[in-house]
């Protein structure tokens, strides 16, 4: 899974939410989300880096369609070096990973582009 985040960092984003007012309870409810995508995204990677699951029976299993897979699997650090020029982890991109990693010459992680965030145009108050 992702060497990054764990279960463990889920659950404390969620203990952090129990007992809060449903306003305090949202940036802890918004963490635990992405930390939680990250081990999903990263869970997705290794099943098909495994060679148990192809991208579609991966997506199945997650509840994703075969066309969400690729893209999610370019943001992960296992597949990220990958995707092609659309932003995407193809089946092909899966099998050169593989062969990388069998002859211990896989390809260096991308640098992880920061998650995007709103941002107000204009202060409230």
């Amino acid at each position: 899974m992702s060497d990054d985040t764990t279960v463990d960092d889920v659950r404390r984003a969620l203990d952090a939410a129990d007992g809060t007012t449903p306003e305090e309870a949202l940036p802890h409810l918004r963490e635990a989300a992405e930390r939680l995508t990250e081990l999903i995204d990263a869970a997705l990677a290794d099943a098909v880096l495994s060679g148990g699951a192809s991208l579609r029976s991966a997506g199945v299993q997650a509840g994703l369609s075969e066309n969400a897979v690729g893209p999610r699997l370019a943001r992960t650090r296992q597949l990220g070096a990958y995707a092609d020029d659309r932003g995407r982890v193809t089946a092909a991109g899966v099998e050169r990973a593989k062969y990388d990693r069998e002859s211990g010459t896989p390809r260096p992680a991308p640098e992880r582009a920061a998650p995007m965030r709103f941002k107000p145009r204009r202060p409230t108050g």
